[in-house]
């Protein structure tokens, strides 16, 4: 089993930086380049602390690229000889330590949406995160169904077709993942029944989001089935909530109760759990270190 972390490190420390629109028209490609060397290179360090502290899976910040899909950048960045150096040493290393990288486009990535122009703005997004999967040997890209639009049912089915009309290379990474307040992991399979990706379970999502006669189980194994064929082990989201069990806020750490019912509950130990938690690193050291 890998337990990983998301994007920023507190050990370190790590620090991403952006810019505004404004910026990138004032001071141009040039400055989007910097930023994104800067960092590209500060995940590489993450990636680095990472090894040498055996912590095997890691997900990248979505925001590596400052305003990657937006007009104004006309810098071919996956391309540039500078950036390519970086993404072949990442590269390297995820492979010479079997390293796992996985992306997590955001909340405004809506393929299920009724506005084709959102739709079509989400399909530039998740080609962006594609790329950067491919430059940096990176596995998985973890996306939630969307919105309802007053309509669940109609809104599954959108995202199954969108689904259909990707390229390729985003269907074989693409998993989707159960929300805590709309998809239940239920609607989630029945998504990935039409469209073959595989399901992220997580664990917190379920407690806040479920039908009342799901069986944990039973879920978790449906959703370990739907990577028969994916050539890599099932990866799973754990989170604890703030202030109870279905506080849809995240915890500083993992309570170990929360730790020991979703251990108690795996099928077998192949899986891969991304932790969710604001002290990132420190809550899978605490893991394995106090909890395994």
């Amino acid at each position: 089993m890998r337990i990983g972390y998301a994007c920023i490190n507190m050990s370190m420390p790590s620090k991403f930086k952006t810019c505004r629109l404004k910026t990138a028209e004032t001071e141009g490609m040039a400055k989007i380049k910097e930023l994104a060397l800067h960092n590209l290179n500060e995940t590489l360090e993450i990636i680095k602390w990472n090894v040498a502290n055996r912590i095997y899976f890691y997900r990248m910040s979505s925001n590596l690229i400052p305003l990657a899909t937006h007009p104004v950048v006309t810098w071919e960045w996956g391309k540039d000889e500078d950036v390519l150096k970086i993404t072949d040493e990442i590269k390297e290393l995820a492979a010479e330590y079997d390293v796992r990288l996985s992306v997590h486009p955001g909340q405004y990535t809506l393929i299920n949406s009724p506005n084709e122009e959102v739709v079509q703005k989400s399909i530039l997004d998740l080609i962006h995160h594609q790329e950067l999967l491919d430059l940096t040997g990176g596995r998985d890209m973890i996306l939630h169904v969307g919105g309802a639009y007053g309509d669940k049912e109609s809104a599954k089915e959108r995202f199954a077709e969108t689904f259909k009309q990707l390229p390729e290379a985003i269907k074989q990474t693409m998993r989707i993942e159960n929300d805590d307040k709309i998809f239940t992991i239920h609607d989630v399979l029945d998504v990935c029944g039409e469209t073959g990706a595989a399901a992220c379970f997580d664990i917190h999502h379920h407690a806040c989001n479920h039908e009342e006669d799901a069986k944990i189980d039973e879920v978790i194994q449906r959703a370990v089935d739907t990577w028969q064929h994916k050539e890599i082990p099932p990866k799973m989201h754990i989170s604890s909530g703030r202030d109870g069990k279905t506080d849809r806020a995240h915890h500083n750490y993992i309570l170990e109760d929360d730790w020991r019912y979703f251990i108690e509950h795996l099928p077998d130990s192949s899986i891969d759990v991304m932790v969710e938690a604001k002290m990132k690193e420190l809550a899978v050291l605490q893991i394995r270190e106090q909890y395994r």
